[in-house]
């Protein structure tokens, strides 16, 4: 499977050079930024990158949303929720498990990140398939640009296996790991948070934070 992480309309270089670093930390060198606004990629970015300038000098720069996400096989729109109210709210590695159970290797995801100040649009949002938030605590939701897109490259390694020598393959693939160090990478991951959730350990006035859809009974 190919990963693609699709930033639209970034306002902060230093942001972008953190995404940037995200992402090669997990093995992914996929990036796309669009939209109309020009971000600055200048040595703050190179600042922040750290290493994965590379990754902020090669990146895809389109117009629109829709160039990003045209040759894309499953769209996911993240957002802090907070006021808005979508249909769906899946988790990072709810959608790190949809992306494996359902898209073959040469398959493409699109993950789309929103502005820093205002996120996506409600166009935007419905211009993809599905829908993802990170589970934060309700009263303080909103996380910066770098830090979700980190959690969503830790989710997506986490199911599709360690990167490898992914770095050197093309744009956005994944390494190849054997069907069944995947299968107890998943099992394991799946297991740490069913326990870490039945022991109540991130708990808030609503209850548990849940990891997937009913893990908190």
């Amino acid at each position: 499977m190919h990963v693609r992480i699709v930033l639209v309309e970034p306002r902060d270089a230093g942001n972008v050079g953190a995404a940037a670093r995200a992402m090669k930390n997990f093995g992914f060198t996929d990036l796309w930024i669009a939209g109309a606004g020009e971000e600055r990629t200048d040595d703050v970015s190179a600042w922040w990158a750290v290493g994965a300038n590379d990754v902020v000098q090669t990146a895809t720069r389109v117009a629109t949303l829709d160039d990003a996400l045209v040759d894309c096989h499953l769209t996911v729109a993240t957002t802090a929720v907070r006021e808005r109210h979508v249909h769906e709210q899946l988790t990072p590695y709810d959608v790190a498990r949809l992306a494996e159970e359902t898209l073959g290797e040469e398959h493409r995801l699109a993950l789309v990140f929103g502005r820093e100040r205002s996120g996506l649009s409600g166009r935007e949002i419905a211009m993809c398939q599905r829908t993802a938030s990170i589970p934060t605590w309700p009263e303080f939701p909103t996380m910066n640009l770098a830090q979700s897109v980190a959690i969503f490259c830790y989710a997506m390694r986490s199911c599709v296996g360690p990167p490898g020598p992914a770095l050197g393959m093309r744009k956005g693939t994944t390494a190849a790991w054997p069907s069944e160090m995947r299968s107890k990478s998943k099992e394991r991951l799946s297991n740490h948070f069913r326990t870490r959730c039945s022991r109540s350990s991130l708990t808030t006035a609503t209850g548990c934070w849940p990891t997937s859809p009913g893990s908190c009974g």
